[in-house]
């Protein structure tokens, strides 16, 4: 990934609107592919005859080989030059799309997943990597809004939009819908963005590459498939985890001891914004994205919502988002980003919080709000985030570091999932063990239980069963929500590390330098 040249984007760009359009719908099309096909796995399952093990392969094949393509994204883009990656990045993405949606069996769909995978992995580091290019430093705060709106809109439209493209016409659907939106970003791109200046004298790391690739597609394959696989009780886990391990080590000691040109850029390493930015990212994506993946199967396990229903309350923290990116991105540069993030996570708190105290009977209002206040959080965490982890590093290894990004929010995001997960399943367990303590015919609960069923009867004690495993899966909601609100609350005394001050030469705002210290 290293670059020895900077690949900016030389000149004011005449079309700095069209251009940041053109890439926002990138930055969409493959964000909103990450959620909108998991409402739609049961009626994928029916329509390919497949098993709820073996569908779940539609979600792994992509975020595998998303994970191992999206380190290649600096060299490619240096190699090549920027434009061309994203315009192969967006035709192929939107051609995988098409054969997503016409798949007629289980391999078909998950082999163009994976081609789906490894096109879209380019499109959100390249898409920051721009707009941080056409926009002058002071702008950067701005410009880093319109890119979170992207980044964190698509996942949460996707359950809503998914859902009702299932619910009105077929699963296609949700893959189909990427074919207009691939389009107009195309024409865009190929229409209004300049080429950068190409490196041909580059060389690939293929042996980095390869020990770096195999240890992410592991460590992804492991922390999908644990939940499934009972995790080390497994073989398969055990045998993942341990090639991940070695295939790391390989790629640090690599890495470490290259002579010249390694795949990962150690240049990024002397940036210490950088470094702390990609940390708290990642812990960002450990804490908050798991949340996202808890509500859907909340609202459709333990209360019964349809897919449609589900989406239409869980869109409106994505409205929060919004708003808060509003805001946020002119007041960076401005306020002390320590307030900006503090205010964030402390919003997240709340609202996980309010989310901890869920019962089995909740309006659609109890889901709204403390989902966009939620929302409105992740906005102030977000953005700038974002921007203090860039402002310092040189625009030639913009490309790199935007791929290291990602690619540490998207692992920290497979982390959290896992974790919720497996907490929600052992958390079941044990709160329905519990609960079924007390089930006798001499408590109350066991007395209220025969006058509406024949518990002795095997219909009886199997409604019995169901409520009790539904109000237990409740409590490990509750719990898991207490576990992210309590994640969030530790995770904040990190802001102290942080510390804003102008450099010598800088004049009002538009010079800020954020030293991570």
């Amino acid at each position: 990934m290293t670059s020895a040249h900077s690949p900016s984007l030389t000149g004011e760009p005449k079309h700095r609107g069209l251009i940041s359009i053109s890439v926002m719908l990138a930055t969409v099309l493959q964000t909103l592919d990450s959620t909108i096909a998991n409402v739609a796995l049961p009626h994928m399952a029916g329509g390919l005859s497949a098993t709820q093990d073996q569908i779940t392969w539609v979600l792994t094949s992509y975020i595998v080989a998303a994970a191992i393509a999206t380190p290649l994204t600096g060299w490619f883009s240096a190699r090549f030059g920027r434009k061309r990656i994203f315009l192969l990045s967006v035709a192929g993405f939107t051609l995988a799309s098409a054969l997503c949606g016409i798949a007629g069996s289980l391999p078909e769909i998950v082999l163009a997943r994976l081609f789906q995978g490894v096109c879209g992995a380019a499109l959100v580091p390249l898409s920051q990597a721009v707009l941080l290019d056409i926009n002058p430093p002071h702008k950067h705060g701005s410009a880093m809004a319109m890119f979170g709106m992207g980044v964190m809109v698509g996942p949460i439209l996707g359950p809503t939009l998914g859902g009702w493209l299932t619910d009105s016409y077929n699963w296609r659907w949700v893959f189909y819908i990427n074919l207009p939106i691939g389009l107009i970003a195309f024409f865009g791109i190929a229409t209004y963005m300049r080429e950068t200046a190409l490196q041909t004298t580059q060389k690939f790391d293929f042996f980095g590459f390869a020990t770096l690739s195999l240890a992410i597609g592991l460590l992804q394959m492991l922390l999908d498939r644990g939940e499934q696989k009972d995790w080390f009780n497994s073989t398969e886990i055990w045998l993942e985890t341990l090639g991940a391990i070695i295939s790391f080590s390989y790629f640090l000691v690599h890495t470490w001891t290259a002579d010249e040109h390694s795949f990962f850029n150690r240049s990024l390493i002397k940036d210490r914004n950088f470094n702390t930015g990609v940390i708290y990212i990642f812990v960002v994506g450990l804490i908050l994205y798991a949340t996202r993946a808890l509500l859907p199967p909340l609202l459709q396990t333990v209360l019964g919502y349809p897919a449609l229903l589900t989406g239409l309350v869980t869109a409106p923290s994505g409205a929060g988002t919004m708003l808060a990116m509003l805001f946020v991105g002119r007041m960076v540069g401005r306020v002390d980003v320590r307030l900006l993030l503090g205010f964030g996570f402390a919003l997240t708190a709340y609202s996980l919080y309010q989310m901890s105290g869920y019962t089995t009977v909740l309006s659609p209002s109890d889901i709204v709000w403390p989902g966009v206040i939620q929302g409105f959080g992740l906005g102030f965490v977000f953005v700038p985030l974002t921007t203090i982890t860039f402002a310092t590093l040189a625009p030639s290894l913009r490309a790199d570091g935007t791929a290291i990004y990602s690619l540490s929010r998207n692992i920290g995001s497979s982390i959290g999932i896992s974790i919720v997960q497996t907490l929600l399943t052992q958390n079941t367990q044990i709160a329905h063990a519990s609960l079924a303590e007390y089930i006798t015919p001499f408590t109350s609960l066991g007395s209220a239980a025969k006058t509406l069923l024949d518990p002795h009867s095997a219909a009886g004690l199997a409604l019995l069963n169901q409520e009790v495993t539904r109000q237990a899966a409740m409590i490990a909601y509750n719990d898991d929500f207490k576990f992210m609100m309590i994640m969030t609350l530790l995770v904040m005394p990190l802001l102290l590390f942080i510390s804003t001050k102008k450099s010598p030469q800088s004049s009002g705002d538009e010079n800020l330098h954020v030293a991570m210290d």
